[in-house]
Parts: structure tokens; C-alpha cells; sequence
């Protein structure tokens, strides 16, 4: 058989020209398959509230507020970073390491453990203030809850310390949530006094307790999400 330079040169390239064509609704597939939304991954940084103190699993803020979220729709994990006797200094030191690139939004609970300890509320506002600048320069949107200091410590520390979370939420431009136990607490009322929510120490709330406080700091959560989902 006679070879036919042209000929073959001419089918080459048609079969190139075909091989190209047939790929075409590859890619037009390809484009058209939806894309897979990141699970959006939120650090709860705090102490024994945080963690879940004294309950059983499944019963704590941590999993309480993954299931308030998860049966409102939204595609959100949060990351149990409480640990019972932590101060604000602790958080400080562990906040870097806790950021890690996944992590987009932080809940910050700290302060209460500074309050068992009289500590000078200038020290709380330096730690809290440096763990929202972490978080800053990690681009990490933060929604910071605050703690009421008792009035046995006198009217100046407790104007003093009250005052550090909304003042530094503003100047950090973080969302803020007055009190931790705002879903079970008259204004300004000791943890102790919600009766029948709380565990037999009276500081730390049982897992009806913390459903309440879980359905009051929800919709600052979702607040949350919306600032993270406004960065991407």
C-alpha cells in the first residue's frame, strides 16, 4: 500500500480536531457538577463552662450548640476548645497554637476563673485583648461573651471588669454577648441563683441549663456565621 504523506497528515490532525471536540462535554460536565461547601469550623476557646464541666456527653455548650445549629441547617463544626480552670492568661497562651488555618470564627468565654481569683481586672483585659489580637491576625471573626463580676469585690472592680468585654469588643470590632448566663439569669443575679438549672456547686449550669443558655446565644452564633461567610 502506498504511503500518502498528505493524506495521513490530514487525518492526524482530524483526529486531534476529534479527540479535542470529544472533549468538550467533559469539561462543559465538569464545570456544570456543583462545588462541595467547606464545613465552616468554629473554635470555642474558654474554660470549665466550654468544656462541659460535671455532664455527660452530649450534654454540654459545646455539643448543645452543634445540635441548636445543625438542626437549623446550617454546615458549621465546632471545636471544643475549653479547659476547666482556665484563666484568661491561659487562653492567651494556648490561643496561637488552637488557631489553626481551618479554623474561621471563634466563640471567646473566658473570665470567670479571674473572678475566683480576684484578679486585677487591667490583667484579664490585657489577655482577652491579646487573644482577640491572635485571632486578628489570623483573619478569624470572633464573637466575645462577656462575665459580671460579683459586688463582693466592691463597686470599682466590679465597674472595672464588667466594663474590659464591651469595651474591647468595640475596639476590636467583635461581636459581643453580654453574659454568659444570660439565658437563665436575671441582670446582674449570681449563677447561683437560677435555681434548678444549676449543678450542686452552684457555679456551673446542668444540661437543661445550658440548652437555655445554648437558645439565648444562638442567633449571636448565626451573627457569627454571617460575618464569616461575608469574608469568603
Amino acid at each position: 500500500m502506498r504511503d500518502f504523506p498528505g493524506t495521513m497528515k490530514a487525518l492526524t490532525k482530524y483526529g486531534a480536531r476529534l479527540r479535542i471536540h470529544n472533549l468538550f462535554p467533559v469539561l462543559l460536565v465538569g464545570l456544570a457538577l456543583p462545588v462541595q461547601a467547606e464545613t465552616t469550623r468554629i473554635l470555642a476557646l474558654g474554660d470549665s463552662l466550654t468544656q462541659g464541666y460535671g455532664l455527660m456527653d452530649g450534654e454540654g455548650f459545646v455539643p448543645q450548640l452543634q445540635a441548636w445549629l445543625t438542626a437549623r441547617g446550617y454546615d458549621v463544626q465546632i471545636v471544643n476548645g475549653g479547659v476547666s480552670g482556665d484563666t484568661s492568661a491561659g487562653g492567651l497562651a494556648r490561643v496561637d497554637w488552637s488557631l489553626t488555618p481551618d479554623i474561621e470564627g471563634m466563640i471567646v468565654t473566658l473570665g470567670g476563673n479571674d473572678l475566683l481569683r480576684g484578679l486585677d481586672p487591667a490583667v484579664t483585659r490585657s489577655n482577652i485583648d491579646g487573644i482577640l489580637t491572635a485571632a486578628e491576625a489570623k483573619d478569624v471573626a470572633v464573637l466575645l461573651v462577656g462575665m459580671t463580676a460579683p459586688g463582693n469585690y466592691g463597686p470599682d472592680y466590679k465597674a472595672s471588669f464588667d466594663a474590659l468585654y464591651p469595651a474591647l469588643a468595640s475596639q476590636h470590632d467583635s461581636l459581643f454577648y453580654p453574659y454568659f448566663f444570660e439565658g437563665i439569669l436575671p441582670e446582674g443575679a449570681a449563677p447561683s441563683a437560677a435555681e434548678g438549672l444549676m449543678q450542686t456547686d452552684g457555679i456551673h449550669p446542668n444540661s437543661e441549663g445550658v440548652a437555655m443558655i445554648v437558645d439565648a446565644i444562638g442567633p449571636s452564633v448565626e451573627q457569627l456565621l454571617e460575618r464569616i461567610d461575608a469574608k469568603e
